[in-house]
């Protein structure tokens, strides 16, 4: 499997507080980041996955929504997370 606990726990102690700590915009945007690299490497070769490609675009749109809040609430912390995790705008 691609995203065990191991993978989690890493994604999380690196971008969040720490490997226990589940909640934090940034370790959610990082999963979330994971992920969708994932579900792109996987519709490069399966082009016709169109629950795939569902799951992808609702995956995009809950980071978005994380993205929103975290520039509302503090714009260094969002700043710091795009510039961590190469995403564009």
């Amino acid at each position: 499997m691609y995203l065990d606990s191991k993978t989690k726990k890493e994604i999380f102690k690196k971008h969040g507080k720490g490997e226990s700590d589940t909640g934090t915009a940034e370790g959610q945007i990082a999963l979330f980041s994971h992920r969708i690299k994932h579900l792109t490497d996987h519709l490069k070769s399966n082009k016709k996955d169109y629950n795939t490609q569902r799951s992808l675009v609702l995956l995009v749109g809950k980071r978005r929504n994380q993205l929103d809040y975290l520039k509302a609430k503090d714009i260094e912390r969002y700043r710091a997370i795009i510039k961590k995790l190469n995403i564009r705008r």
